[in-house]
């Protein structure tokens, strides 16, 4: 913008509040933006001018050393400095510089709806940007693997006001001067079995709209799976307790082990003490694309008897005589 005066490029005199300079930003980059005027070069050529003026003016310590010095203000404290200490150094290296205006997300925000914008002015097409939510699944869906039907919201630019916001001199009442319209849809997501806590599952292209002519980024969902009344997962292996009377516990026999699948038998062998663990090799978990699953560890839980007859409480004092403490 060399040679150009901020001010007119802006159409504001040079006593201008700050609330004219917003305005009148506002106005002309309603018309000229990228996203109005695609594949119009001149029309982005102007916008950057536009934001570059609009950088400076709506800065009050940047328009301080504008009005002092000119097109050079950015080197005002370099001039500063060589009048303190005699030298003078100056670097215009700035070839390609690109401009990144995070500080006037909530302009743009008010323009075109975009949430936390950070607008890359020195491109043309920019990929939106990539979205994560996150979404809860039963241990039994993450084993099996499951739907979900999403409720998304697409946004579109608003065919009334062809997404300038504006109808002549009026705010668009299709779109409330946003420039775009919101589409509610509903979008079935397939979750594969054998996730885990943080598998992240990607939908492509239902991300965040791109700017310009550039794609949308892609949705990720973030796996969290709910705790189990039965089962606690470590991995890709599962753990759990069952139940063993004491006679099978110390005699041997077969008990039921609750899984995913449905009960398994588990032979428990002779004088099988209080805590200890079996494994279940292949009964955990699936990996991810079918490769095998993980294992079942069961942990045993000697279950005494209560409410004893007359007859299995004489049997236990018989026990008890022949193997004193």
């Amino acid at each position: 913008m060399a040679g150009r005066d901020y001010y007119q490029i802006l159409g504001v005199d040079r006593n201008a509040s700050e609330k004219d300079i917003k305005q009148a930003y506002r106005r002309l980059a309603r018309k000229h933006h990228p996203d109005v005027n695609p594949g119009d070069k001149s029309a982005e050529a102007r916008f950057k001018e536009i934001n570059g003026a609009y950088e400076v003016l709506s800065n009050p310590e940047k328009r301080r050393k504008y009005d002092q010095f000119g097109e050079q203000w950015e080197h005002a404290d370099q001039f500063g400095e060589a009048g303190r200490e005699g030298r003078v150094r100056w670097d215009f290296g700035k070839g390609g510089t690109v401009f990144e205006y995070g500080d006037m997300g909530d302009v743009f925000s008010s323009l075109f709806g975009d949430s936390g914008i950070r607008s890359r002015t020195a491109g043309g097409s920019q990929r939106g940007q990539d979205i994560e939510s996150a979404v809860d699944v039963t241990l039994e869906e993450a084993y099996h693997g499951s739907a979900r039907v999403m409720q998304l919201q697409t946004e579109e630019p608003c065919t009334a006001c062809g997404g300038t916001g504006m109808v002549g001199n009026r705010i668009c009442a299709m779109c409330g001067g946003t420039g775009v319209k919101v589409i509610p849809r509903r979008l079935e997501v397939k979750i594969p079995a054998g996730v885990r806590n943080g598998s992240r599952i990607r939908i492509a292209g239902e991300g965040g709209p791109g700017r310009g002519r550039g794609s949308k980024g892609d949705l990720y969902l973030v796996v969290k799976v709910l705790p189990h009344r039965l089962f606690e997962l470590k991995g890709e292996d599962l753990y759990t307790e069952v139940s063993v009377p004491l006679a099978t516990a110390m005699l041997g026999g077969e008990v039921m082990v609750p899984s995913l699948d449905g009960n398994l038998s588990l032979k428990v062998p002779p004088e099988t003490q209080n805590s200890r663990v079996f494994r279940l090799a292949g009964k955990g978990m699936p990996r991810v694309g079918g490769s095998g699953q993980g294992n079942l560890f069961a942990k045993v839980k000697v279950v005494l008897p209560t409410g004893l007859s007359d007859e299995e409480r004489k049997l236990f004092e018989r026990l008890r005589s022949l193997r004193p403490a």
